[in-house]
């Protein structure tokens, strides 16, 4: 198949897996989500999950968050890990919401990725999933796999982030970027397939014989 042939099919099969896809972060509303997806950086979603009832019966909102001392938040996201940075981060960005943004999430990816502890990721899941701005956020998952499929050759996730938006029209990226997560998390693992095992790779590579080489994010 050639590139274009595999990203059609790839896009069909996943629909088919998944044709429902909720949002793995448990959250109510835009600020509660940019909370756990920053919580989330180097950290499963099922142990963020755990800590945000705690987190957000302390304070779910900018208002109330920004009037906690990252010590107080610290203890509560410490199964998190990298709870120091990501404690002050979340109380920072709640009194820049507060300060300057009327304690609302802005919908922008430049005011997003201005705040505190917010990278490029971070904004792009709030933008698809908070907001319904087409995104295409990319981990470790869709980083393998874009890599294993022949859809990128990216030595890094921007890369691999503008490869694939030239592939998938622009109306499936919102569906398509956790599509191809839950896949990655369920089918085609990092130990489990090595790009001969799952039922994707097959199909895109019959014939491969030997793991491709795949490039770190």
């Amino acid at each position: 198949m050639l590139k274009q042939e595999r990203a059609d099919y790839i896009a069909a099969r996943l629909e088919e897996l998944y044709p429902t896809t909720p949002i793995p972060l448990d959250h109510s509303d835009p600020y509660t989500l940019l909370v756990a997806v920053l919580l989330s950086a180097q950290c499963t979603d099922k142990r963020v999950n755990q800590v945000t009832p705690a987190l957000f019966k302390l304070a779910d909102n900018p208002v109330d968050m920004a009037r906690k001392t990252p010590a107080v938040v610290e203890k509560i996201i410490k199964p998190c890990g990298l709870s120091p940075r990501k404690s002050r981060a979340i109380v920072e960005l709640s009194n820049i919401l507060v300060n300057d943004h009327d304690a609302q999430v802005p919908e922008s990816f430049e005011a997003l990725e201005a705040l505190p502890g917010v990278g490029h990721k971070t904004a792009s899941v709030v933008m698809s999933q908070a907001f319904g701005v087409p995104a295409f956020p990319v981990d470790t998952h869709i980083h393998r796999l874009g890599q294993r499929w022949g859809l990128t050759k990216g030595r890094n996730v921007a890369q691999t982030e503008a490869d694939l938006k030239k592939l998938f029209a622009k109306t499936l990226w919102n569906k398509l970027h956790l599509q191809i997560i839950f896949y990655g998390r369920e089918y085609c693992t990092a130990r489990g397939c090595d790009g001969t095992v799952c039922e994707i790779c097959r199909s895109c590579y019959p014939n491969r014989r030997t793991p491709p080489k795949i490039n770190s994010a």
